[in-house]
């Protein structure tokens, strides 16, 4: 119904914004991710996905068509609600929620607040396939650089660090070269730490 809005950003929070457009003010509920995407001016677009239940219309907002298309397939897995699909959406970004997915990466999943096991392997089942056919994604790949990922991860929380430094030093290193070894993984991510 509501596929974007561009106005004049008038209320900035890290969950919601307000947005004018020609007078009227619209609430939009947002991620973390979205929040640190918007600009400094006053002008905005945000994408939307309006969520009509019986006893209420909520409206998202999302930086990017992506980010909006990743939270569509969330909620469209049963048990995983607006809320959940936004705090995923929070903990991780829109790239990271599909790797981790396509990669079936579970574990990364359920690290993430309020996702407990049974719900981060019915997200893989569910959505898995249709992320893979529409993103064009390599399956093996990516399950591949997920292991050497996880197991310099693993290394790295044995040598004291924090789990989310050591990850986000580790992602940084596989975003410039996917198919890292796990020892290259683990010294570039030191070199970041």
């Amino acid at each position: 119904m509501i596929t974007h809005l561009q106005g004049r950003l008038v209320e900035k929070n890290p969950t919601s914004v307000v947005v004018d457009c020609n007078g009227v003010g619209y609430f939009l509920n947002i991620s973390l991710h979205t929040f640190s995407q918007l600009p400094e001016s006053e002008n905005v677009k945000l994408f939307t996905h309006l969520l009509v239940r019986e006893d209420s219309h909520t409206l998202y907002g999302f930086s990017s068509q992506l980010e909006r298309e990743i939270f569509r397939l969330l909620i469209s897995v049963s048990g995983v609600g607006a809320s959940t699909a936004r705090t995923m959406l929070s903990s991780l970004s829109p790239d990271q929620v599909k790797e981790a997915i396509a990669g079936e990466d579970v574990a990364t999943i359920q690290s993430i607040k309020g996702i407990g096991a049974k719900t981060a392997q019915r997200v893989v089942l569910d959505i898995k396939d249709k992320i893979l056919k529409v993103y064009g994604l390599e399956d093996v790949s990516s399950v591949s650089s997920n292991t050497n990922k996880n197991e310099a991860l693993s290394a790295l929380e044995t040598l004291g660090f924090a789990r989310k430094q050591a990850e986000k030093a580790c992602n940084l290193v596989i975003k410039e070269d996917p198919n890292a070894s796990v020892e290259m993984i683990i010294k570039q991510a030191l070199k970041n730490l």
